[in-house]
C-alpha cells in the first residue's frame, strides 16, 4: 500500500552561501588542546626555526623548552635570579638567549644548556631578546626605556638607541634588511631605526601603549599592537596609516604571522585568539582560551598552535598531519555511515553462472505521511510543527493542504496550545521573501476562523500583536524601498536627458 501512496514533495530553495569558509574551516583543525599548567605567567612563547620545531616559553625563573611531537618539557633552563621575560632561539636551532626582571641577559647552548655569554647593560627588565639574522648579534629592549643591539663575541652593546619615553615592551627585526629595525613602547610611539645611526628614522603614533610590533614578508607592511588596536604602517610609503582594526574588546597582547604570512594572528586579555587574513584584514577564524592572553607563537608549518597565559596555562593545539599513504587509504575506504559507504558493491556485476537475488526495499514513509494519507490534516501539520524548525518541510505541508483543500480543516477547532506553534511559526517567517506569499494567505486564514473569539487569550492576542508589527515594519521598509526606486529613476531620467 506504501508504493501507491506519493509522498510529501519538499518545497527546495536555493542555497544561501555559507558561513563557514575555506580559511575558517583550515585553522579550526587546530584542536584537542593540550593544557599544561607553569608556575606563574606564561610571558613568552618562541618556536624554532627548524625542525622538528621545539619551543620554547618563559615563566617564572625558568625559561623550558617543549617538544611539539610529545608536548613535553625537553630541557629547563633555570639559571635566572629573577624572572625570566623572554626567551628566543637562534635560525640554526643551536643557541637559546633570555632576558630577566633584573635586566640581564644570557645566552645559553641548548645541546649542554651551559651559560656561554653575559650581557649586563640594561638597568630595567628585559621584555624582548631576538637574534639577528647574521648570528653574531641579539637586540634586546627594556624597561630602562633603551633599545640595545650586542656584539655576542665581545658582549659589549654597539648601538644603544635611548628615544623612548617609557618602557619598551616590543621589538622587531625587518626580515629582508637586518639593519632595519622597529620598536614600540608604552609612551604610544612605534620607531623605525637603522643600525648604523643612534636616531630614529621614523616615527608612528599608535595612540596606546605598544604591546607587539611585526613586520610583514617583504619589510614593507609594519604591524603595531596597542591598546584593543591594531594598526598597519606603510614603511616605503613614510609610515604612512594603511590599515587599522578593533577586533578585540581587551588589550592585545601578542602578533604573530603564519608559516604562509597569509594569516595574522593576534591575542589579548580577552581570553581570544583572531585569525585575520591579511588580504582583506578580516578575521576569519576566532578561538577562546580559560585566561587572558600574555603571548602566543604558530609553528613553521602551521601544525601546531602555542599560548601562554596570565593564569600560568600552556594551551597547544595540534592538526594531525597525515602521510600520502593514510590518506588514500582512508579514501579508499568510504567512512561508515556516509552515502558510498552505503552504496558500496551497487556498481558490480555478476559474472555468468551466478545466481542474482533481486531485493525491493520498501519505502519509508514520515509520520506526517502518514497522517496525510488517513486524512487526518490537523494532526500531519502538528506533525512537522514540533521538534526542531523545519522551514521547508512545514511550508512544503501547507501547500499540500491548500491543494487538497485542508487547510481549513488543520486550523479550525483549536485552542490557546495547539494555535501557538503555528502563529510562532508565522511571526518569525512572514517577512521571508521565500514564504511571504503563502504565509499571509494562512494568516488571513486563521484570522477569519478564529475572528470571533480574539481577545479571549493573552497570549494568542501577543503573538498576533507581534505578527502586526512585523507586517507594519515590513511595509515601512518596502515603502521605504519604493521611495528610493522612484529617486533613482527620477536621477537615471535626468541624466540620459543632459
Amino acid at each position: 500500500m506504501n508504493n501507491s501512496y506519493k509522498k510529501l514533495p519538499i518545497r527546495q530553495y536555493p542555497k544561501v552561501s555559507g558561513r563557514v569558509s575555506d580559511d575558517s574551516a583550515y585553522w579550526s583543525k587546530l584542536k584537542a588542546p593540550v593544557i599544561i599548567k607553569e608556575f606563574a605567567s606564561v610571558t613568552s612563547v618562541q618556536y624554532s626555526p627548524v625542525a622538528p620545531h621545539d619551543f620554547c616559553i618563559a615563566s617564572s625563573t625558568r625559561v623550558q623548552v617543549y617538544s611539539p611531537i610529545t608536548q613535553s618539557v625537553k630541557k629547563t633552563i633555570s639559571r635566572f635570579k629573577d624572572v625570566a621575560h623572554t626567551a628566543s632561539i637562534r635560525h640554526d636551532g643551536k643557541l637559546l638567549v633570555a632576558g630577566d626582571a633584573s635586566g640581564l641577559i644570557q645566552l645559553f647552548d641548548l645541546s649542554s644548556r651551559a651559560i656561554l655569554r653575559t650581557l649586563r647593560g640594561h638597568t630595567g627588565g628585559v621584555h624582548v631578546t631576538k637574534f639577528f639574522p647574521d648570528k653574531t648579534r641579539i637586540l634586546s629592549a627594556s624597561d630602562d626605556k633603551t633599545v640595545m643591539v650586542w656584539d655576542i663575541p665581545s658582549e659589549t652593546p654597539i648601538r644603544v638607541f635611548r628615544e623612548h619615553t617609557d618602557y619598551v615592551r616590543a621589538a622587531a627585526i625587518a626580515p629582508n634588511n637586518d639593519s632595519l629595525i622597529a620598536t614600540g613602547s608604552y609612551d604610544h610611539t612605534v620607531k623605525l631605526w637603522d643600525v648604523g645611526s643612534d636616531t630614529s628614522m621614523m616615527t608612528m603614533r599608535h595612540g596606546a601603549p605598544v604591546e607587539a610590533v611585526l613586520f610583514f614578508p617583504g619589510g614593507g607592511l609594519l604591524a603595531s599592537a596597542g591598546g584593543n588596536r591594531v594598526k598597519i604602517w606603510d614603511i616605503l610609503a613614510g609610515g604612512k596609516l594603511v590599515h587599522s582594526f578593533s577586533n578585540h574588546q581587551k588589550t592585545v597582547t601578542s602578533l604573530a604571522l603564519d608559516g604562509t604570512g597569509s594569516f595574522l594572528l593576534t591575542g589579548s586579555l580577552d581570553h581570544h585568539v583572531k585569525f585575520v587574513s591579511v588580504a582583506e584584514f578580516k578575521v576569519v577564524h576566532s578561538l577562546k582560551y580559560p585566561a587572558p592572553i600574555l603571548s602566543l607563537a604558530i609553528s613553521p608549518t602551521n601544525s601546531h598552535l602555542a599560548v601562554g597565559m596570565t593564569s600560568g596555562l600552556l594551551s597547544v593545539r595540534q592538526r594531525a598531519v597525515k602521510t600520502q599513504e593514510i590518506a588514500k587509504r582512508k579514501a579508499d575506504t568510504p567512512r561508515g555511515g556516509t552515502y558510498q559507504y552505503f552504496m558500496r558493491g551497487s556498481n558490480y556485476e555478476p559474472e555468468d553462472g551466478e545466481i542474482h537475488v533481486e531485493f525491493k526495499r520498501r519505502a519509508r514513509i514520515q509520520p506526517y505521511d502518514k497522517l496525510l494519507k488517513s486524512f487526518q490534516y490537523a494532526n500531519a501539520l502538528d506533525a512537522v510543527l514540533t521538534g526542531p524548525p523545519r522551514p521547508n518541510v512545514i511550508i512544503s505541508m501547507l501547500e499540500e493542504l491548500i491543494h487538497r483543500d485542508g487547510l481549513r480543516i488543520a486550523l479550525s477547532g483549536r485552542d490557546e496550545v495547539t494555535l501557538q506553534p503555528i502563529l510562532w511559526f508565522l511571526v518569525k517567517y512572514i517577512c521571508n521573501p521565500r514564504y511571504t506569499s503563502l504565509l499571509v494567505d494562512v494568516s488571513s486564514t486563521i484570522l477569519d476562523i478564529y475572528s470571533a473569539v480574539l481577545g479571549q487569550s493573552l497570549v494568542i492576542e501577543g503573538l498576533l500583536q507581534n505578527l502586526k508589527r512585523k507586517v507594519r515594519e515590513e511595509m515601512q521598509v518596502q515603502n521605504q524601498f519604493g521611495e528610493i526606486l522612484g529617486l533613482l529613476d527620477t536621477l537615471m531620467a535626468m541624466s540620459a536627458r543632459d
